[in-house]
């Protein structure tokens, strides 16, 4: 049976869409998936493997739901935000996660903002299919909080540019196909004013990915090498010596993605939610104190809702996440924090040490111990990166003070400093 987008828009009631949202259920979500939902996201897991909902991701990209508040030629249903919550009521208890983040709430800002329709065209519908998954490629060694002094060159050649440098920290370059990618392209002026925005294909010869591993023992992290790599103009976003405004769009998505619940896509980077904590305690006995910290938790996830919902209806109303997306970013990286560290202290001593529950034969040492790992231990310690990642929290309390509390910038004797000329 061929997906169809549903035949609801903006114009549409909310009955309209609970109606034709259920009736897309039932037609498309595999019975199995449906059964399971009344018991939960692990009871969904169970009977949903990550190969099987990848295979069948296309057909909710088709629908619309997927990206619900995008235009339509771009794989959307053009929804305003209450009414896409209306079609979310739905589909939530059966926890159809959006693939794809970094393209998501990375690339497709960047495109939305500064891209031109044939760039749209090209790289949005398959992006929202995850038929192309999507890393970001900012970072280098050498540039990281302070990332206006990025080095990688690029030099054009024609209609081409030619591409050269390290990257490093790129979430999941080893399992994506595309890249959104900083270079320099002149280093005469100032640091910011002489960065372009790139599209690159990883396939490309003189790619080299190279995983890192982290505290889990799992890799999502990656260093790129990029040795003379061509990539075409066409995949060139903005004007050329204009990347540092372009990738703001890219930015302050990446902040609003890992600021958590009401921004979409990513739940959250490390761990489960409040209400996974709430059942978890649920299953101990606990005091008075305990309580208490739950409850605070409790009100911080409801702070942090609303401050993303501020920022959706910025964004649908046709401005940028902005520095409202730092707030968010701030508050979000050291909730999660506490949220995962008040699971483990739930868990006791299961947390410290624990017997393994299977057979780990083949398997490295260390992807074994990784396999074995207590999930609230995976995430508390994934959590760690939570206020580095995404930008750090000190530099996103310093894009707070000068954008939000109107604060006068930090001192920096290097500010209007050809690139070229700042001590390194």
């Amino acid at each position: 049976m061929t997906p169809e987008r549903l035949p609801i828009n903006a114009t549409s009631t909310d009955e309209e869409i609970r109606v034709a949202v259920t009736a897309w259920v039932a037609e498309y979500v595999p019975q199995a998936w449906r059964d399971a939902a009344p018991h939960g996201r692990r009871a969904i897991r169970e009977v949903r493997p990550r190969s099987e909902y990848e295979a069948w991701y296309p057909t909710f990209a088709a629908s619309g739901l997927a990206v619900a508040t995008w235009p339509v030629e771009y794989c959307g249903l053009d929804l305003p935000p209450a009414k896409a919550r209306v079609a979310e009521s739905i589909l939530a208890p059966l926890n159809l996660g959006r693939l794809n983040p970094l393209g998501l709430h990375n690339t497709a800002p960047a495109l939305f903002a500064h891209g031109t329709e044939e760039q749209r065209m090209r790289f949005l519908p398959p992006l929202v299919a995850n038929q192309e998954r999507w890393c970001q490629m900012f970072s280098e060694p050498g540039a990281g909080s302070d990332l206006a002094s990025l080095a990688m060159r690029a030099e054009a050649d024609g209609d081409e540019w030619i591409l050269t440098g390290q990257k490093v920290w790129s979430t999941w370059a080893h399992q994506s196909e595309l890249a959104i990618c900083l270079a320099r392209t002149d280093p005469t002026v100032a640091k910011r004013r002489g960065i372009t925005y790139f599209l690159v294909d990883l396939s490309s010869p003189g790619v080299e990915v190279r995983p890192l591993r982290h505290i889990g023992g799992e890799i999502d992290f990656n260093e790129v090498w990029l040795e003379e790599v061509r990539v075409p103009d066409f995949h060139r976003v903005g004007a050329a010596g204009d990347g540092w405004s372009v990738a703001a769009s890219t930015l302050a998505g990446e902040r609003q993605m890992v600021a958590g619940a009401g921004s979409g896509g990513v739940d959250r980077i490390g761990g489960g939610g409040i209400d996974s904590l709430l059942n978890q305690a649920r299953q101990v006995s606990i005091g008075p104190v305990e309580r208490d910290r739950l409850m605070r938790l409790y009100c911080e996830e409801k702070v942090r809702t609303w401050t993303n919902e501020r920022v959706r209806a910025a964004v649908k109303a046709g401005g940028t996440p902005g520095p409202a997306a730092s707030i968010g970013k701030v508050h979000q990286s050291q909730l999660n924090q506490a949220l995962q560290l008040a699971a483990v202290d739930l868990m006791g001593m299961a947390s410290v040490a624990w017997t393994p529950q299977e057979q780990a034969d083949g398997l490295d040492p260390i992807e074994a111990w990784a396999a074995h790992m207590p999930y609230v231990v995976k995430g508390m310690l994934r959590s760690r990166a939570n206020t580095i990642e995404g930008g750090t929290t000190e530099v996103n309390k310093n894009v707070i003070g000068e954008k939000v509390l109107g604060l006068p910038r930090e001192p920096d004797p290097f500010h209007d400093m050809a690139w070229q000329d700042v001590p390194r």
